[in-house]
């Protein structure tokens, strides 16, 4: 593993190229080449074409790396895509993947007709994972959330965004983002931390949220910014949760300490998280289920993204976002798994392809756009990852099959025979010897 490879005979080479989010058309362009090729040097993208090409780049290279004894110790892995299609490796810009506990009796009080908000009310929701994450040591949390990560990686996710908010205090809000700042260390996967302390209200602050707004802010923020543990912070923008002025506070804060903003927006009622977003100059905005037309145009004028979840309206079984209208408002859209344990336990991207193109009227090409260059925009990385460019990370997926149309088609099964993170195959599900152990994991 050295960060150096070539792929050739890709049948479709799928780049998404741009270095920003696509808007309206745009995000129908996937900028395919036939009998594609790539090549990687240092887990950064040199060439990218026709095959043909890219092997004169190759062997240009060679030839420079020859010394008279034998070539280069670097030398790529190389592989032959031939019958293969080749995207760049997708990017799940929202999730909630460390915590403690799980939460499967609530999906079962769900099925019998109690209401998300019910079972919040009754203690259960996000407090019952807080209970349980506050008690989880890190080793614990490190162990599990690798898991999880592992299972990503077998989907073609590359770059996952991961969100603390399960402490709702300082200890356990550090511990979160600590946790995967460590997971980002040693797992093949990129962890860019998000910092969610403003998640949900404990009992003991019901009545007192402005309260608990400032200890977020004195008491918890300081900390996360000097140690450098998140890059972003969000706040649940929500009915009954924090209020839009609650959210400006927390948020205008944030983005004084140097923090990039996002929200969840518009979920259950619509509030106006969609035009707090844009007001604030926010990265992305997230759910948007309720969000109004207006927050939606303010929202595509002010290049604020639209991370859409589909995976949560179907497990709350509630109306999608509307994609198709945001969409066709110019509005960049990104998709996003959401996994959490309480209103979306999965991470599967082709389950969220399928719940997109079947009930959201999008359609296949933007739905890779939306889970690759768009969701690289929705964590202000669409300069480095979410297409295959030159000078972008080498990061992508090979499918087992001939062409993109076989996401979606093969319903919520994983088309992904191989993913290259920097270079380096790091998933390959035709080699046994390629388990999770096959990486270097150290607590």
């Amino acid at each position: 593993m050295n960060g150096n490879a070539l792929i050739k005979n890709a049948s479709q080479l799928v780049t998404c190229s741009g270095f920003r989010a696509k808007q309206g058309k745009e995000m129908s362009d996937l900028h395919i080449v036939t009998d594609g090729g790539v090549l990687i040097e240092d887990g950064v993208i040199k060439a990218v074409g026709k095959t043909d090409d890219v092997l004169v780049r190759f062997s240009e290279d060679v030839m420079n790396r020859f010394d008279g004894s034998g070539f280069s110790k670097k030398a790529p892995v190389i592989i032959d895509a031939t019958g293969k299609c080749v995207l760049p490796g997708f990017v799940d810009s929202h999730t909630h993947f460390v915590f403690g506990g799980y939460r499967a009796e609530e999906f079962s009080w769900r099925l019998r007709g109690e209401s998300y908000m019910e079972i919040m009310k009754r203690g259960g929701g996000i407090v019952n994972t807080v209970k349980e994450t506050r008690k989880a040591g890190r080793e614990e949390l490190i162990r599990s959330g690798k898991k999880r990560l592992d299972s990503m990686l077998s989907f073609g996710v590359t770059t996952v965004e991961g969100k603390s908010g399960y402490g709702l205090d300082h200890d356990t809000e550090i511990k979160q983002l600590e946790v995967m700042r460590k997971l980002d260390k040693v797992h093949p996967i990129d962890v860019v931390r998000t910092f969610l302390g403003a998640h949900a209200v404990l009992p003991g602050y019901k009545g007192k949220e402005d309260a608990f707004i400032d200890y977020m802010i004195h008491a918890v923020m300081p900390r996360v910014v000097e140690q450098n543990l998140a890059e972003f912070c969000d706040i649940f923008c929500e009915k009954n949760v924090f209020s839009i002025q609650q959210s400006r506070q927390l948020l205008s804060e944030a983005k004084k300490q140097g923090l990039k903003l996002k929200l969840h927006a518009d979920e259950m009622a619509q509030l106006g998280g969609a035009e707090l977003a844009a007001e604030l100059g926010a990265v992305s905005a997230d759910h948007l289920l309720q969000a109004s037309d207006k927050g939606i145009r303010d929202m595509a004028e002010a290049g604020v993204v639209a991370t859409l979840l589909p995976g949560t309206a179907f497990s709350l079984k509630e109306p999608y976002a509307r994609g198709r209208f945001m969409i066709d408002q110019n509005c960049a859209t990104a998709l996003a798994t959401d996994m959490n344990p309480g209103s979306c336990f999965t991470e599967s991207i082709p389950l969220i392809f399928a719940l997109a193109t079947l009930y959201m009227d999008i359609s296949t090409e933007e739905a890779i756009n939306a889970l690759t260059i768009n969701a690289a925009a929705a964590i202000d990385r669409a300069d480095t990852i979410g297409s295959l460019d030159i000078g972008k990370s080498g990061d992508l997926v090979i499918l087992e099959f001939p062409s993109y149309h076989y996401i979606p088609y093969h319903i919520g099964v994983s088309a992904v025979e191989k993913v290259v993170k920097k270079g380096d195959v790091v998933f390959d599900k035709e080699d046994d010897s390629m388990d999770s152990e096959s990486v270097p994991f150290l607590l």
